[in-house]
C-alpha cells in the first residue's frame, strides 16, 4: 500500500487536467461542508485553513496551472460563506475584501510550495532512479569481457530505469528514423556509439535524456571499452607469458639433456618433439645436408604419432626451390606456403599429407651449416611470426650437443689412442726387456756358472766369488721380471685375464678371494684396463687401507665386463687425490667405461669399473 501511494506520488507524468478538475471541486465542496460545523467552536475568519488543503493537493498532483484557480475558488468560496456579511462577496461590499486577498495570496504561496516540493521530490526521485539505473549498467558493463554482447541487456535496463517504451545503444553511428530519435554519443573526437530513443517524447524528458542520462552513458561506454581494451591486453599478455613459460620450459628439458650428455639422437627426437608441441606443427623433421647435395632424414615428430613418414636415413636430393633449399642457400629462417611447394619425393608426400605451410631453420655448427629442421603446418591460417625465433634456440641447443658429441667423440678417440699408445709402449718395453736383457742375464748366469764349475778346487776363494756373483745376476734377474710384470704381464697376453688376476692375488700382501665369471678371452684393451684396475686397487688395499682381507670379483656378459675390488679397511679414502687413480679412470673412460668408488669412513672401500665390451 505504501509503495503504491509513493508510487503514486512520486510518478513523474501527471494525471490528466479533468481528474484535477473534479478533485478541486471536490476539495471545496468538502470544505465548505466541514467548515459549517466549525463555525460554532472557532471564528469564521479562522476557517480559511481549511481551504489551504485542496490548494496544496490539487497544487501538488497537477501543478499551478490547476492550483492557481482552485485557490481563487477556495477564497470566494471562504468569502461568501464565512466571511462577514454571510453569504456576500465583500470585495464587492466592504473592506473586508482585504482578508480575501491575504487568503487567496496565502493559497498561492501554498500552491507553489506544494508544486515545487513535487518537481523537487520527483527531481530527487529521477535521480535516484538513474543513479540505480547507473549502478547496474556500470555492473553489466564493466564485468563483461565484451561491451557489444552486453549493450541488449543494458539498453533493456536503461530503458526499464527511465520509464521509456524502449530504448537502443548501439556501438556504431546509427541514424534515426520516423520511429526512433539518435543521440550520439562522444567521448571528444571519438565516437563512441549512438543512443536511439522513441520520436515524439516531451522536451523535459529529452533535455533530461540529454544533459544526463547521455554523459552518463557516455562515460560509461568509454571506462567499458577501457576495460575491455586492458581485459585483451592483460589476456595478450598472460598468453605471451604463458608462451614464454612454455618456450623455456621446453628449451630447459632439452637443455638437460644436452648437459647430460645423452647421445645426439635422443636430443634429435626430443628437440622434434618440444618443437612440433611448441609450435602445434603437424609435423617436425629434423634432416641433414650432405656434401653430395642431398639431404638425410636423422629425426621426426608427428601430432598424430605413428604415421607414414619416410623412415629416418632416408635421402633425397635438395630442391632449389624448398624449405631446405632456401635454408641452404641464404643460411637464414624461411617459410613458404603450399603455393610454392617444390616437386620431388617429399613433397609428394607433404601433398598426401595436406601440408599448407612449412618453416624452416638452420642448425649451424662451428659456422659450419649442418642441417635443418622443419616444420610442417595443415591449418590454412599463416602461423606465428615468432616461430623461426623460438626454431632458432632449438636449433641452437641441436647444435650445442652435436658439437658436444663430437667433443667427446674426439676426445674418447684422443684417450683411446692414448691408452693404445701406451699399452703398446708397455708390451713393446716387456717384450725387449724378456727378449733382449733378460735373456743376455741368463746366458751370463750359465757361463758365469760353467766357469765355476771348470775351476781347480784349491781356488775356493775365487769359486765364492763366482758363486756370490751368479746368485746377484739372480737378484737382478727377478728384480727385471718383477718389472716386466709390472709393465705389461706377459701371463695377461698369454693365459688371459683369469690367470693374470691369480698371480695378482697370490703375490698380494693382504689375503685375496678371488671370482672371475669370464668363460672366454676379452678383448686384449679390455682385460689390460681390468688388470691394470685390480692391481691399482690391491696396491692401495696394502698401502692405505689397513685391511685384513680383499675381495676382487670379476662378472663379463655379452655387453660388459664388471670389475669390483672391496676390502674391510678403515675406509675414508680421498678419491680426488692420486695420479693411479686419475690414470685408471681415463683408461675406462677411454673404453667408454665408469669407475666409481665408495669410501665411507670405517666401512672399507669399494671400487667398481664397468666396461663396455663393444669397445675393445
Amino acid at each position: 500500500m505504501r509503495a503504491r501511494l509513493m508510487s503514486f506520488l512520486l510518478r513523474p507524468t501527471r494525471l490528466p487536467i479533468l481528474w484535477g478538475v473534479i478533485v478541486s471541486a471536490l476539495f471545496v465542496v468538502a470544505e465548505t461542508f466541514l467548515t459549517d460545523p466549525l463555525e460554532r467552536w472557532a471564528p469564521g475568519s479562522s476557517l480559511g485553513v481549511v481551504y489551504l488543503l485542496g490548494v496544496l493537493v490539487v497544487s501538488y498532483l497537477w501543478g499551478l496551472r490547476l492550483g492557481v484557480p482552485t485557490a481563487v475558488i477556495s477564497g470566494f468560496a471562504f468569502d461568501y460563506f464565512h466571511l462577514p456579511p454571510a453569504h456576500t462577496i465583500t470585495i464587492f461590499s466592504s473592506w473586508s475584501w482585504i482578508a480575501l486577498v491575504i487568503f487567496v495570496v496565502v493559497a498561492l504561496l501554498a500552491g507553489w510550495a506544494a508544486a515545487l516540493m513535487r518537481s523537487l521530490v520527483v527531481e530527487a526521485d529521477n535521480r535516484r532512479r538513474e543513479a540505480d539505473t547507473d549502478a547496474k549498467m556500470s555492473r553489466l558493463l564493466l564485468r563483461t569481457e565484451r561491451v557489444r554482447s552486453a549493450l541488449p541487456a543494458a539498453s533493456q535496463r536503461l530503458a526499464k530505469g527511465l520509464g521509456l517504451p524502449f530504448l537502443t545503444i548501439e556501438v556504431d553511428a546509427v541514424p534515426g528514423d520516423g520511429e526512433r530519435r539518435a543521440l550520439p554519443l562522444v567521448e571528444g573526437t571519438t565516437r563512441l556509439g549512438t543512443l536511439l530513443v522513441p520520436d515524439g517524447l516531451p522536451d523535459t524528458t529529452m533535455r533530461r535524456l540529454r544533459e544526463r542520462v547521455v554523459p552518463s552513458l557516455e562515460a560509461l561506454l568509454q571506462a567499458a571499452r577501457d576495460r575491455e581494451a586492458i581485459s585483451q591486453a592483460l589476456e595478450t599478455s598472460r598468453d605471451q607469458l604463458r608462451r614464454i613459460a612454455e618456450v623455456q620450459a621446453a628449451l630447459r628439458r632439452v637443455a638437460t639433456l644436452v648437459a647430460r650428455g645423452v647421445p645426439p639422437t635422443d636430443i634429435f627426437d626430443a628437440v622434434a618433439c618440444e618443437t612440433g608441441l611448441l609450435l602445434r606443427a603437424d609435423y617436425t623433421v629434423i634432416e641433414r645436408y650432405e656434401p653430395d647435395g642431398t639431404i638425410v632424414l636423422v629425426s621426426w615428430w608427428s601430432k598424430e604419432g605413428a604415421t607414414s613418414m619416410p623412415p629416418v636415413g632416408s635421402r633425397w636430393p635438395v630442391r632449389e626451390h624448398s624449405v631446405a633449399g632456401l635454408v641452404r642457400r641464404t643460411r637464414r629462417p624461411g617459410r613458404m606456403t603450399r603455393h610454392e611447394a617444390p616437386t620431388g619425393e617429399l613433397a609428394e608426400w607433404a601433398r598426401a599429407q595436406r601440408i599448407v605451410s612449412t618453416v624452416g631453420s638452420p642448425i649451424v655448427v662451428e659456422a659450419r651449416l649442418w642441417g635443418v629442421m622443419i616444420s610442417l603446418f595443415r591449418a590454412p591460417e599463416p602461423s606465428s611470426p615468432t616461430d623461426e625465433e623460438h626454431m632458432l634456440e632449438f636449433t641452437e641447443l641441436i647444435a650445442t650437443a652435436i658439437s658436444n658429441a663430437q667433443a667427446r667423440d674426439e676426445l674418447a678417440a684422443s684417450r683411446a689412442r692414448v691408452v693404445a699408445a701406451s699399452d703398446e709402449t708397455r708390451h713393446r718395453i716387456e717384450r725387449d726387456l724378456h727378449d733382449g736383457a733378460q735373456q743376455r742375464l741368463v746366458s751370463l748366469g750359465l757361463e758365469l756358472r760353467t766357469v765355476e764349475s771348470g775351476m781347480p778346487e784349491e781356488l775356493v776363494e775365487l769359486r765364492q766369488r763366482l758363486s756370490h756373483a751368479v746368485d746377484g745376476l739372480a737378484l737382478v734377474l727377478e728384480d727385471l721380471r718383477e718389472l716386466s710384470r709390472g709393465i705389461h704381464p706377459a701371463i695377461l697376453s698369454k693365459g688371459g685375464l683369469g690367470p693374470a688376476l691369480k698371480m695378482l692375488a697370490r703375490r698380494s700382501l693382504v689375503p685375496v678371494e678371488l671370482d672371475v665369471r669370464a668363460d672366454r678371452r676379452l678383448p686384449e684393451r679390455v682385460e689390460v684396463a681390468a688388470y691394470f684396475v685390480v692391481s691399482e686397487a690391491l696396491t692401495n688395499v696394502a698401502k692405505h687401507a689397513q685391511a685384513s682381507m680383499a675381495w676382487v670379483e670379476v662378472d663379463a656378459d655379452d655387453a660388459r665386463v664388471t670389475i669390483s675390488v672391496r676390502d674391510d679397511g678403515v675406509g675414508g679414502a680421498n678419491t680426488r687425490v692420486g695420479s693411479g687413480l686419475i690414470g685408471l679412470s681415463d683408461r675406462v673412460q677411454a673404453l667408454d667405461g665408469t669407475l666409481e668408488i665408495a669410501s665411507p669412513a670405517g666401512q672399507g672401500t669399494t671400487l667398481t669399473a664397468t666396461i663396455p665390451l663393444g669397445t675393445g
